[in-house]
């Protein structure tokens, strides 16, 4: 019988996105179909260039963002969550069609924490997602709730970073 279990990977430290591809990576390489919803992001990454050559896996993603949420006006916020209301519902909507195995949700946990996601449709969608899928959420801040319906939490800390020294994301390193 295949059980679908929900992981987290959260905290402040590098390696929360690299670990998911990692999951990523080996559900790929047994053939199964994996679904990869990115919120926050908007760069292109070396990662995504790869992912782009396996079948097995699709990527949804919004509108590439153009600033940090913190230097975001109301409004500017306000677009971003509708954006992210609607990739988040074509998601969740492939998924309960059963076409995937494995549905990464990268940076779903601070969607939630900054009020650019309803955290309640994603427990929701949790509560009563079909049997033998794999959720991984990752991300910053997860609530109570969100750590709750976890089977799986690990969490990534920060014990030095190179962008505290003034190193900015090198390209095909940090993305």
């Amino acid at each position: 019988m295949k059980q679908g279990l929900i992981e987290i990977y959260c905290g402040d430290g590098k390696g929360k996105t690299t670990a998911a591809l990692g999951l990523i990576l080996r559900a790929a390489g047994r053939d199964l179909k994996v679904l990869l919803c990115q919120f926050l992001k908007g760069r292109e990454t070396g990662e995504l260039t790869s992912l782009k050559f396996l079948p097995q896996v699709e990527i949804l993603r919004g509108k590439a963002l153009t600033k940090f949420t913190f230097q975001m006006t109301a409004e500017e916020k306000e677009q971003v969550a509708k954006e992210h209301a609607v990739l988040l519902h074509r998601a969740l909507t492939k998924c309960q069609e059963g076409k995937f195995d494995l549905l990464v949700l990268d940076e779903a946990l601070g969607a939630c924490a900054l009020k650019l996601l309803d955290e309640q449709a994603l427990l929701n969608f949790l509560k009563q997602k079909p049997a033998g899928l794999e959720v991984v959420l990752t991300g910053r801040n997860p609530s109570g709730a969100l750590l709750e319906a976890a089977d799986y939490v690990s969490e990534i800390n920060k014990r030095k970073h190179p962008f505290d020294k003034g190193i900015l994301a090198r390209e095909g390193i940090e993305y």
